[in-house]
C-alpha cells in the first residue's frame, strides 16, 4: 500500500507517518520509484504499536524510539530487551526527601526485594522510583501507605505472572523478539489499565463510604 492508503488505514496523518520513518521509529518501505514506496502488514502493526505506547502508554517520542531500539536489536537477550524498554518509560524521579528519609525508605525496600527473592538490578530506575515514592509518603506523613508495600507486591508479583504466563504460552509468539514486544506492550498498556481500574475502585469505594444522596 502506499503512504496514503497506510495513513488511512490506521488513522494516522502522512505528515506524522513521515516523521516516524525520519526519526527511524518506522522501517522504510520498499521503494517502488525515486519517489514512491510500498508499506505492509508489518508497518501497519508498527504503525499501531507506535500509536498506543504514545497515545495509551503516554511515551514520548523519544521513549518510544529507545523501545524500538530495543526490540529491533539483534544482539540483546530477551531480558535485556525488556529491561531497554523499562528504563525507557521509567521517569527520573527529583530527589526532595531528606537524606535520612531516603535511607529509611531504601532499607524499606530492600528488605521488600531481599524477602521476596526478587533479581533486581541495582541501577533499575524503577528501584530509585520506589525508593523516592517511599520516602515521599514518609515526609508526607503518609507512613501508613508504605506500610501496604508488601501487599502492593503481592498483588502485583500476582499479576505479573499472570501476563507473562499468557505472552509465553501463545502460539504466535514464538521469536524472542515477538515475546520481548507482548511483554513491552503488556507492560506499558497494563500500567494504563491498572492505574485506570484502580480509579474506578476508589471511586466505587468512596461513593459507597461518603456520597450524600
Amino acid at each position: 500500500m502506499r503512504i496514503a492508503e497506510l495513513s488511512r488505514v490506521s488513522g494516522v496523518p502522512v505528515p506524522t507517518i513521515k516523521y516516524y520513518l525520519r526519526e527511524g521509529l518506522l522501517p522504510a518501505g520498499e521503494l517502488t520509484s525515486p519517489n514512491q514506496a510500498d508499506y505492509g502488514d508489518q508497518h501497519l502493526h508498527r504503525l499501531r504499536l507506535i500509536r498506543a505506547l504514545v497515545d495509551l502508554g503516554e511515551v514520548p517520542v523519544a521513549g518510544v524510539k529507545r523501545i524500538i531500539e530495543a526490540l529491533n536489536s539483534d544482539s540483546l537477550s530477551l531480558h535485556d530487551q525488556i529491561g531497554r524498554a523499562h528504563r525507557a518509560i521509567t521517569p527520573q524521579p527529583q530527589l526532595t526527601a531528606s537524606t535520612e528519609v531516603r535511607a529509611e525508605a531504601a532499607a524499606q525496600v530492600d528488605e521488600l526485594v531481599r524477602s521476596r527473592g526478587w533479581t533486581i538490578d541495582p541501577d533499575a530506575p524503577a528501584l530509585t522510583t520506589l525508593i523516592e515514592t517511599v520516602a515521599a509518603f514518609r515526609t508526607l506523613d503518609q507512613d501508613h501507605l508504605a506500610g501496604f508495600l508488601d501487599s502492593y507486591a503481592d498483588a502485583v508479583e500476582k499479576f505479573t505472572e499472570l501476563e507473562v504466563a499468557a505472552v509465553t504460552s501463545r502460539a504466535d509468539r514464538t521469536t524472542p523478539d515477538q515475546i520481548a514486544e507482548s511483554v513491552v506492550i503488556g507492560t506499558i498498556l497494563g500500567e494504563t489499565l491498572i492505574s485506570t481500574l484502580r480509579l474506578l475502585a476508589q471511586e466505587s469505594i468512596s461513593a459507597q463510604r461518603w456520597k450524600v444522596d
